[in-house]
């Protein structure tokens, strides 16, 4: 797997999750329970993973869609 999003913003992961199963691309998040951990102060990023396989078409897809990928 591969990281295809880091962010603190807590509205991203989800559209991006949407967007990518849309398109049949089955995604992972991870560093949930960090942030459950710090008390959703929002200093600890979390991470979208996706197969390697799917990593640039899944950028793509954000990124036609406005997400930023750089947070």
């Amino acid at each position: 797997m591969e990281e295809l999003l880091r962010t603190t913003d807590i509205t991203v992961i989800p559209l991006a999750r949407t967007l990518l199963e849309e398109q049949g691309i089955a995604s992972f998040e991870l560093d949930v329970n960090m942030s459950v951990l710090e008390g959703s102060i929002g200093i600890l990023p979390r991470r979208l993973m996706v197969r390697s396989a799917d990593l640039q078409r899944a950028r793509r897809i954000l990124q036609d869609f406005g997400v930023s990928l750089a947070d």
